[in-house]
């Protein structure tokens, strides 16, 4: 391995670092805790190597949305293979996206509150956002019904479990209900 090599790899073990670091922080703190003093603390660098790699917290809440979309992607995926026929398709992805979203909050806030500078719905939406949205089209647009845009019908449904995750987090919707919910929204606006 050249020299050059290996300050690649120590480089991006160090950005890797930084980002569950945050991740971390956040997920117990909040967001409001994350700064780059304390994660320089943190990881025992000097904040001119954290500013190295991220020009600030926009930047580092950034990289948490887009390696939580990347999480994300991959868990509706899975639940949605083990599902039999497109009801139970449509069911498991609802269920798992509404768990993504209550087990990790710090970082579902990256990917939907919080400005982490990224584009959504654009030419220079990043990789992870696109999958993400992908995972999600892939089931749902086999149930769009006919004359309705399969990308259209997902960004509906995707904010009706967006509002979901959102109001119950926030205390406004009762969280054993939730099931009773998801499956209201699978019946009416999946129509299954």
């Amino acid at each position: 391995m050249s020299v050059q090599e290996r300050k690649e790899r120590e480089r991006a073990e160090r950005e890797r670092l930084i980002v569950a670091t945050a991740r971390e922080l956040a997920e117990q703190q909040g967001w409001d805790a994350v700064t780059t003093r304390r994660l320089a603390e943190r990881i025992e660098y000097s904040q001119p190597v954290l500013y190295s790699h991220f020009r600030g917290k926009r930047e580092i809440v950034g990289a948490v949305a887009l390696e939580g979309a990347a999480e994300m992607a991959a868990a509706v995926r899975a639940a949605a293979r083990t599902a039999d026929g497109p009801r139970a398709r449509v069911t498991t992805l609802a269920r798992a996206y509404l768990d993504f979203a209550a087990h990790n909050p710090a970082v579902y806030d990256a990917m939907f509150r919080l400005d982490g500078g990224l584009a959504f719905a654009q030419e220079d939406t990043p990789e992870p956002l696109k999958d993400a949205f992908a995972a999600l089209l892939e089931s749902l647009g086999e149930v769009a019904g006919a004359g309705v845009q399969p990308g259209l019908f997902t960004e509906v449904f995707w904010a009706a479990l967006h509002g979901m995750a959102t109001l119950t987090r926030a205390g406004r919707l009762p969280p054993e209900e939730t099931e009773r919910r998801t499956e209201l929204l699978v019946d009416r606006l999946a129509m299954l």
